[in-house]
Formats: C-alpha cells, sequence, structure tokens
C-alpha cells in the first residue's frame, strides 16, 4: 500500500473536504477560519465563484496548449492584462509553475545578461527548495542540511532585523548597508556580482519587513555597481502587503520581479518580469518548460486580477490589515510572551520570546495548536519556529478578522 513520505509534516490536524471563502471545511463539515490561504495562495479566497467558472470554462476547450510549441488566448491575455499593473519598464514576461523554478529563471537570466556568476542573498531569505532556488535560502537549514554542496556563486548578507538586534530601524538599516558594502569590497567584487535578490517582507524568515530605506539602499548600490535588482514577490505580490507589489512600499523598480503565489488563486503558476533589452540578453533555449504558462491556470490568473480589482482587495488588505495588526498588539500587550508583532497588509506575524529575549518556540507551537483547536488555522515560520503569522485570503472582512482575534486570544491565553 502507497503512503505519503513520512518526512512530510502537516501544520494542521485538518483533512479538508470543501473551500469557501475564508473558509475550510473537514470530512465532518466542521468550518475551520483559514488564515494560512495555503501559504498565501488562495488571494481571492477558497473557489471565488469567478475564478471557478473561467477555470471550468477554460476546461472544456483547451487545459494544456504548451506555449512553446503553440500559443493560446488565456496567455496572451495574461500577459496584457499583467502589463497594466507591472512596474513601468517590465514588459516582458516568462512563465514556468512555481516560485522554485520562477527564481531559477531569474538568476539564470541574471548571470547571462551580465556575464558575472555571483549572486548575494539575504540571510533569512526563503526562495525555494530546489537545488538552485535553495542555495539563495536561508530562512532555516531544513532547505540545504543533507544535499550539499550547493550552487557555487552565492553570498549572504544581512537582512536588517530591529527586533532581533534590539535596535532601531534606522539603526538596522545602516548596519546593513554598511554589512553589504563591506561584502563588495571583501567577498564578491561587484564585477563579478550579477545581481541582489531580495524579498520585500522575509517570508518563512520570520515576516520581517524590509524598510523602504534599506530596499532604497540596494537599488543605489545595484545602480552604482551594474548590478541587477531581483525583487522576490512570490509571497508579497497581488496585494499581499495593502498595495499590489511588495516593493510598492519603498518606491523602487526592480530590474526582475519575480511573482507567484496569490498570482492565480491556487493553480500552479508563476512568471518572472523584465524589461525587454535585459530579457532579450537571455541565451536562446535558456527559457522554457512543460507546463508553464498553462492554459487553466492563465485564466484562473486572469480572473483573479479581475476579482482583485473589482472588489478592491489590495485596499482590502491594507484595511483589514490595519485592523488586524491593532488586534494583535492588544493581545500581545495582555501576554508579554508575544515579544513582537509585525508585518504589512494581510502578512502578520506573532513573534513568541521568553523573558531574556531568546526564542520561545514552545509556546508558539502550543498557541498555533490552540488556534487549531478553536477553529483557526494558522501557520509558523522563523528560523527558530517561534513565529505565528497569519496570512488570511485578501477577501477577509471585518467580521471575520474579529472571529479570527477572540479566537487568537484564546488560543494565546491557553498557551501561556
Amino acid at each position: 500500500m502507497a503512503e505519503l513520505s513520512p518526512v512530510l509534516k502537516q501544520a494542521t490536524p485538518v483533512l479538508a473536504a470543501r473551500g469557501e471563502g475564508v473558509y475550510l471545511y473537514d470530512e465532518q463539515d466542521r468550518r475551520y477560519l483559514d488564515f494560512t490561504a495555503g501559504i498565501g495562495v488562495t488571494s481571492t479566497g477558497h473557489c471565488h465563484p469567478r475564478v471557478v467558472e473561467a477555470a471550468q470554462r477554460q476546461v472544456g476547450t483547451l487545459i494544456h496548449g504548451q506555449y512553446t510549441t503553440v500559443m493560446h488566448r488565456p496567455l496572451l491575455e495574461l500577459t496584457e492584462r499583467l502589463g497594466e499593473v507591472l512596474p513601468e519598464g517590465l514588459d516582458r514576461l516568462f512563465y514556468v509553475n512555481s516560485g522554485s523554478e520562477a527564481v531559477e529563471a531569474a538568476v539564470r537570466l541574471a548571470r547571462q545578461a551580465t556575464g558575472r556568476q555571483n549572486v548575494v542573498a539575504m540571510q533569512g531569505g526563503f526562495h525555494g527548495r530546489t537545488m538552485g532556488a535553495g542555495a539563495l535560502t536561508s530562512s532555516g537549514t531544513k532547505v540545504r542540511a543533507g544535499i550539499g554542496p550547493m550552487m557555487p556563486g552565492v553570498v549572504f548578507t544581512p537582512f536588517p532585523e530591529p527586533y532581533r538586534h534590539r535596535c532601531s530601524e534606522a539603526e538596522a538599516v545602516r548596519f546593513a548597508l554598511a554589512e553589504l558594502d563591506q561584502l563588495l569590497v571583501t567577498v564578491s567584487s561587484p564585477r563579478d556580482t550579477a545581481a541582489i535578490i531580495v524579498e520585500p517582507v522575509l517570508g518563512e524568515g520570520g515576516y520581517i519587513p524590509a524598510p523602504p530605506e534599506f530596499l532604497a539602499g540596494l537599488r543605489e548600490r545595484a545602480d552604482r555597481h551594474g548590478i541587477l535588482l531581483i525583487v522576490d514577490e512570490v509571497q508579497t505580490g497581488v496585494g499581499r502587503t495593502g498595495r499590489f507589489w511588495g516593493h510598492d512600499h519603498a518606491g523602487i523598480r526592480p530590474d526582475v520581479l519575480i511573482t507567484a503565489k496569490g498570482l492565480a488563486s491556487g493553480f500552479p503558476l508563476s512568471a518572472i518580469a523584465a524589461p525587454e533589452e535585459l530579457m532579450s540578453k537571455a541565451w536562446p533555449g535558456s527559457q522554457g518548460g512543460t507546463y508553464g504558462g498553462n492554459a487553466v491556470a492563465a485564466a484562473a490568473a486572469i480572473a483573479t486580477l479581475d476579482v482583485v480589482r473589482d472588489e478592491k482587495l489590495v485596499e482590502n488588505a491594507a484595511e483589514q490589515g490595519q485592523r488586524l495588526r491593532e488586534g494583535l498588539r492588544e493581545v500581545a500587550a495582555q501576554h508579554p510572551v508575544i515579544g513582537d508583532v509585525r508585518g504589512l497588509g494581510l502578512m502578520l506575524a506573532n513573534e513568541f520570546t521568553s523573558a531574556d529575549g531568546t526564542p520561545d518556540a514552545a509556546t508558539a507551537a502550543r498557541a498555533h495548536a490552540a488556534a487549531a483547536e478553536r477553529g483557526l488555522l494558522l501557520l509558523t515560520c522563523g528560523p527558530h519556529g517561534n513565529v505565528v503569522r497569519m496570512i488570511p485570503p485578501l477577501v477577509v472582512t471585518a467580521d471575520q478578522v474579529d472571529e479570527a482575534l477572540r479566537l487568537w486570544g484564546e488560543a494565546v491565553a491557553a498557551a501561556v
């Protein structure tokens, strides 16, 4: 009898039978508030009627049109629609299936376009589990352990973490940029450095927003040294942070943008975007893939963009994110074990620490489990597993936020 791999770890005990909006239902029809959204994937909620209809219609006409063999209308329309929301000048797209694939495509493009080999990644960053993306990942050793040697040419620089370093945001930014400058004169010469890759908010690394001054500093150094700036918007894109793109908070423009997760409301689809001049420097044959730009996924993505626009979900993420953040801070004020509440939009975290400031993963795990028992599904993250994150679908309402806050308050009280 075949079974799933024994090393797969399920974050909650739920056997999901169906989903509707912000809710999941198990086989006994018990309802759960899903504040995981499939790790930020179901941006328009579970089974949004417009996404379902678009996918069903597409399944009945063309399921798979391999886009280096034949072209299909959904992919052309999606490309046109993305052009309306992408940063100005990023007018060429390459589609694949997952965030990891898109990350590796971005690195391949950067190396081929610049003729340089090194990539600067952030300490605490997460970019995927495949060999190339995993080499760029340092959110935890579990992604890298036991599979070395990793892809060469990757160097890590500090990400500004005010809470961990017990300093102000401005001090954290100054330190991180100074360390990057030191790296460029001691480890990776700018003449050898193809790209800097950064998440606007560290994802698996603990939901730590990049201060605007830090992203601006990366942009300035990239321009000064002829280095490409790759912004990984896999988790932060399509409205998650209360702006359409996470880097919009800093007012910068990346050279390469990576998108996935919330782009197609649960269908596998990812892409990289870059200016025509840059994208044309990719070597012939370096971009391709069997399933990339799948017709059904593309149709779902078009419907997703329609829903995000028509239902003003970016604005809702900002509004409900503020409501959720304020409520989480009220819970934290009653329980000192929650040392920090942070995030942007509907991408929020609670960091559990002991009295001496060290990570308290045990209490975080108890609060996480107690929330699931009460019908609130959450995830943990951070290198120590002491951060409980909240990523509800962008369609979440004020009443649902308040319900989640009530359940979370009960769960924390039970955990401590």
